[in-house]
């Protein structure tokens, strides 16, 4: 693979410290309902990893459908990941963007040997994820999303 197979932003993620409160304040700027916050990678069978070590990491999130592309609001509860890095490193703000693809494993070679290297990762029924730490390079994380349909 010589580059992304896929071009789509799916999703843009934002770190929040209050998944609740900055959903109302979404659902109010947009005049839509407010969405269901949602405990995210609490599952054990998740595998998340964090800088290649088991991790606990559990955020609340709330999800947004915007047209083509959902606003992913995520307040870091526990354990060490990317988002509890990036809340205490920048405050609230853009965490990601996401693409879909067809291959994690072959879209994170492709990723690595441009010195975009994985830094989170873990799975849900129906599928996986994979933070590649973009910062230097492209100003925000790159979620991989590969998901089973």
């Amino acid at each position: 693979m010589k580059k992304m197979e896929n071009k789509t932003v799916v999703q843009i993620g934002v770190i929040v410290r209050d998944a609740a409160s900055a959903a109302h304040m979404y659902a109010d700027l947009f005049e839509m309902p407010v969405p269901q916050v949602v405990i995210i990678a609490d599952d054990p069978d998740a595998n998340t990893r964090y800088r290649g070590q088991p991790s606990n990491a559990i955020g609340k999130a709330a999800f947004f459908d915007m047209g083509s592309v959902q606003l992913e609001l995520i307040e870091p509860i526990g354990g060490p990941s990317s988002w509890q890095d990036f809340l205490e490193e920048h405050g609230q703000g853009i965490h990601h963007i996401a693409i879909k693809v067809q291959d994690l494993q072959q879209t994170g070679k492709l990723l690595n040997s441009k010195a975009i290297p994985m830094i989170q990762s873990g799975a849900w029924p129906g599928g996986e994820y994979a933070y590649f730490d973009g910062t230097e390079k492209l100003g925000l994380f790159l979620e991989i999303l590969q998901i089973d349909q």
